[in-house]
């Protein structure tokens, strides 16, 4: 039996490669407000900045900031893309934005408040979680 080699990597933070190629495709534009749009699973967590109109701006989310499997789902994976996406809205001038939420993940509020972390104001939060009113139709019951 000989000595066992153990590999220790640095911490598992944000590939920089991938933020810095996300942070380089900021459009030219500037806007002054706009929607954010965080969609919050309990795998993934997606991120997205639109003007007025409804047309989104720019987008990141968990996957592509370079976590993998399970650390997708985490707070802290969701706090990596809210920061990403407030350096983007800060860089082409947002004062101000309203929030749309969509699911029940764990990133929900961890994106926003490091959104927020970059100095732009939330004129409203909305949650648009869809909730079943009855669900679907049970079986039939079994004849033994």
């Amino acid at each position: 039996m000989g000595k066992k080699r153990i590999v220790k990597t640095k911490g598992t933070t944000v590939n920089k490669e991938l933020k810095n190629r996300s942070l380089s495709r900021t459009p030219k534009r500037k806007l002054a407000e706009g929607t954010l749009f965080v969609e919050a699973t309990f795998n993934n967590t997606k991120v997205s900045f639109a003007d007025n109109q409804g047309n989104i701006v720019f987008w990141s989310s968990t996957g592509s900031l370079g976590f993998k499997g399970a650390k997708k789902g985490t707070p802290f994976a969701a706090a990596k893309v809210g920061e990403l996406i407030g350096e983007k809205a800060k860089s082409i001038g947002v004062k101000e934005a309203s929030v749309i939420i969509k699911g029940a993940g764990s990133g929900r509020e961890p994106a926003i408040r490091s959104f927020m972390a970059h100095g732009i104001e939330l004129s409203k939060i909305q949650d648009k979680t869809p909730i079943p009113h009855n669900g679907t139709r049970p079986r039939k019951p079994r004849r033994v």
